[in-house]
């Protein structure tokens, strides 16, 4: 008779025959970098998420790298908005600023940067709005790219475009490569969906749109093929790793993604799902322990990269386990 629970009996022999196994090396830890001075200020909606001020950055990239933390992606927040995202772009932007602060602590920690325009836009728009309030596709692409390069100049390892405008990953990488930024990567949210998990990162994005929806460009929560095309197209027009976001909601994509494309693929867990389980958890609804169980279904449905909040948290679990 085959028994099973053999390999069950004890926590050694469960870690001896794991089959899916998580490493602090697989996550990305994400940082909101705000102007000002002396700040380090949590964010209401997400518990111990902070936003930081340049000046805070030290104490918390050495907090990151002795948790074990290789990766990091930065999110500037910032008043200084306009019709067109130029705060995204300027040499002196918060992003910018951050970067160069960073590498100066640390050279070793790889930065990868999100690029977008709703966090420096006064409507909170991805793009470009055209004179009907919709956002101009092939108008955005300049600012976009605009937006990338300066944060290679700056000295990121990889940006990130997440505003999924069409033929965005084409247009920052001929950008990066016509200006000798041959060897920074791109991480394109590939699959973003349009999805009410996202509240709290508004909140602390300042990002918000200020009418309507991001639905004419983000995808459709009831869409697996379409994510497929996404992901395929990206990869076409030189995504170096691809994404999809959120993660626990959208577990089948990133299966689907993961058998389908022979390239790095990145999840990200995303703000509300980060937060849901921190609040079931101090109000003991749940044990902490379903924040491992949570990230390590992320893994297990195939992602090599894990874009969370909880990185910091997984620290006490990847030796325990």
């Amino acid at each position: 008779m085959r028994r099973p629970r053999r390999l069950r009996k004890n926590n050694s022999i469960r870690s001896l025959v794991r089959e899916t196994r998580l490493s602090m090396k697989d996550f990305v830890y994400p940082i909101f970098v705000v102007e000002g001075e002396k700040i380090k200020r949590e964010i209401k909606s997400m518990p111990g998420v902070y936003h930081f001020s340049i000046d805070k950055l030290k104490e918390e990239v050495e907090e990151i790298v002795n948790c074990g933390i290789k990766s990091i992606m930065i999110f500037g927040v910032t008043k200084d908005k306009d019709w067109c995202a130029s705060s995204g772009f300027k040499d002196d932007g918060i992003v910018q600023r951050a970067i160069r602060e960073i590498k100066k602590v640390n050279k070793e920690l790889v930065i990868i940067t999100d690029v977008c325009m709703c966090e420096y836009t006064d409507h909170g728009h991805c793009g470009i709005i055209d004179n009907n309030g919709y956002v101009d596709n092939d108008k955005s692409l300049k600012f976009l790219s605009k937006i990338a390069l300066s944060h290679a100049i700056a000295g990121a390892d990889m940006v990130a475009p997440s505003d999924m405008m069409d033929g965005r990953v084409r247009a920052i990488r001929e950008t990066l490569d016509k200006n000798g930024y041959v060897n920074v990567g791109i991480m394109a949210y590939s699959a973003k969906y349009a999805s009410n998990f996202y509240g709290p990162f508004r909140e602390a994005a300042e990002s918000a749109p200020s009418f309507g929806d991001r639905k004419t460009y983000q995808m459709d929560s009831s869409n697996y093929k379409e994510a497929m095309l996404e992901c395929e197209y990206d990869i076409q027009e030189g995504a170096d790793i691809i994404m999809i976001k959120p993660a626990l909601s959208y577990l089948d994509v990133i299966k689907g993604a993961s058998e389908i494309f022979d390239v790095p693929l990145a999840a990200y867990n995303v703000s509300g799902e980060y937060s849901m389980l921190k609040l079931a958890v101090k109000k003991g609804l749940l044990k902490e322990d379903v924040i491992y169980e949570s990230i390590m279904s992320i893994k297990r449905a195939g992602a090599n990269i894990i874009i969370t909040y909880f990185a910091k948290d997984m620290a006490k679990y990847i030796d325990r386990y």
